[in-house]
């Protein structure tokens, strides 16, 4: 019995210096107990304590503050220690909207690896430095980007004019000019006129202004603008939201033709997964066995852009030879992709536009339109492209082809798509290209290819005469090793596809097996060869009777 007693008393004992210690560790050697410690205000050191952001809008409650304590809200705190530092200056104010609506990690959490979700079983880790633009995705939608050259040149428009001489822009410009000499002015702060909109008129009331000073900033930094450079201007204006590296990460995916096979909200193709949500994925559930390096969901996603196949079993996105640099930018909107379901008091303008209105999230113009959508299948140059294992891609700028296609005949192509075939129906589809964007398109295509227009044709659609039976024997000695069999498509486009015959002319059909494509394997058939026989007329109208035919099935 006595014994039962002691060992009472002693597991008793035990069990209270096991509280007493987690009490000490809880209250004084926790590490956001020496930052507090070290900090301090105007009127002495601050109260030690958990301090936290809530805002029940959201439903947000982070503790970050209790570690970040020069973040907090009604406090000028002060620490010599990094992570007291205060919060950047930013468009919204952290301590209304918290930390992790932005920057992700878990919140109520007060030891750093559970804080910033660097714990297996956390979902939404925190956003690694390098990628912190990103967090903007979480509401924003930025609008209207352009492909990354035509950024690039507003940038320098932008800067060329002298603008920063009156303007900041993301902390740059102003009254401050380089030097240290003091010869602008201050002028409107630009970092998010994107957002915030601005007087379409501006110019004319710039203009008018320098004409009546007589000195100054107004006379030696502005002057008149020609139209080529106020669109620039228009495109870079547009696109600040107050996160540069953001917009320039999206105006790369928008010139890699990724739209093409990959849909980002409401608009893009249906080849490659869904990517509205990317950036929300659980890096727990994705398979880093040939990942080298950190499993993070960035990391991920770098190994997956320098190779696709590799990184994920069965994929069909080929290895598009990306620079160090695209593939960071290509990351960083691929976490920015993390849109939240938001009380309609905290929807930007932009968001509102994009789910609501159906808004385009790039520009309109026909060189962004090809560059986001067209050249992942047809390449940048449009000449073109194939990828191992995938159907080839052709020429669309190839003069031959442009010399023989009409503008209505690429409008119906591109509006209608090629059914069955990796061209989708980019007009016809949700949220689709409008009539005047796709003629821009075409436009772009034709000064792809040199401005090549085509040679006008006063013959109906159809007007070739021949033999069926023989257009068919024709067809597979001549055309069915690059066509396919019944024209289903091969090594070259499916020339049995009903879209295409149904908006195809006879004219283009005799011009190109009679021409053929200079610079490709196909050869024309009018011509004398030593590896096939020359075709007469008669034959080559029974090739394309037969193919009409084709179209009755």
């Amino acid at each position: 019995m006595n014994k039962n007693k002691y060992l009472l008393m002693v597991s008793s004992i035990g069990v209270f210096i096991l509280l007493a210690a987690a009490a000490v560790s809880e209250n004084f050697l926790k590490d956001w107990h020496g930052i507090q410690n070290s900090a301090k205000t105007n009127e002495g050191p601050i109260d030690v304590r958990l301090r936290q952001i809530v805002n029940p809008n959201l439903k947000v409650t982070d503790r970050c503050v209790t570690c970040h304590v020069g973040m907090a809200s009604g406090e000028q705190i002060s620490t010599d220690l990094k992570v007291g530092a205060v919060h950047k200056p930013v468009v919204h104010n952290p301590t209304e909207i918290g930390c992790t609506v932005c920057h992700g990690g878990q919140g109520q959490a007060t030891e750093k690896d559970d804080a910033h979700g660097n714990v297996h079983f956390w979902t939404e880790p925190m956003l690694p430095a390098k990628y912190a633009y990103a967090s903007c995705g979480t509401c924003h939608t930025p609008l209207n980007v352009p492909n990354l050259p035509t950024l690039e040149n507003a940038r320098k428009t932008f800067e060329r004019l002298d603008c920063y001489a009156c303007h900041r822009l993301d902390g740059k410009g102003g009254t401050l000019r380089p030097g240290g000499n003091v010869t602008g002015m201050e002028g409107p702060d630009l970092s998010h006129i994107g957002l915030k909109g601005y007087n379409a008129e501006w110019y004319s009331a710039h203009l008018q202004r320098s004409q009546q000073e007589t000195n100054g900033a107004w006379k030696t930094s502005f002057s008149e603008i020609s139209e080529p450079d106020r669109a620039a201007l228009k495109i870079f204006l547009d696109t600040q939201m107050g996160a540069p590296k953001l917009v320039e990460a999206k105006a790369q995916f928008n010139t890699l033709g990724c739209a093409g096979c990959h849909a980002v909200g409401n608009f893009g193709g249906d080849a490659g997964i869904n990517l509205s949500l990317s950036g929300f994925k659980d890096p727990n559930q994705l398979n880093f066995t040939r990942v080298p390096g950190e499993h993070t969901l960035s990391n991920w996603i770098v190994q997956h852009f320098r190779s696709p196949a590799s990184t994920v079993a069965g994929s069909q996105m080929p290895v598009l030879g990306l620079t160090d640099n695209q593939i960071d930018l290509l990351t960083l909107y691929t976490l920015s992709l993390r849109r939240r379901t938001l009380p309609d008091l905290y929807l930007p303008k932009d968001r509102v536009r994009a789910m609501r209105f159906g808004a385009r999230e790039f520009a309109n113009n026909g060189e962004t339109i090809y560059t986001a959508v067209c050249s992942s299948c047809h390449g940048a140059n449009g000449q073109g492209t194939r990828f191992p294992g995938l159907v080839a891609n052709p020429s669309i700028t190839n003069p031959d082809f442009l010399s023989l296609a009409s503008d209505e005949f690429l409008i119906q192509t591109i509006r209608s798509g090629r059914p069955g075939r990796p061209m989708l129906p980019w007009g016809e589809r949700e949220n689709g290209f409008t009539l005047d964007e796709i003629r821009g398109l075409v436009a772009y295509i034709r000064q792809l290819g040199g401005n090549v227009q085509a040679t006008p044709d006063t013959q109906p659609q159809i007007w070739a005469k021949g033999d069926t039976a023989l257009g068919a024997n024709l067809f597979t000695e001549n055309c069915a090793g690059c066509h396919g069999k019944n024209g289903v498509g091969g090594d070259g486009p499916a020339l049995g596809n009903k879209a295409f015959l149904t908006n195809v002319t006879d004219t283009f059909l005799v011009g190109t097996i009679g021409r053929g494509r200079q610079g490709t394997v196909m050869q024309g058939f009018a011509n004398p060869s030593p590896i096939r026989k020359v075709l007469t007329q008669a034959e080559i109208e029974s090739i394309i009777v037969y193919l009409r035919s084709l179209n009755a099935k």
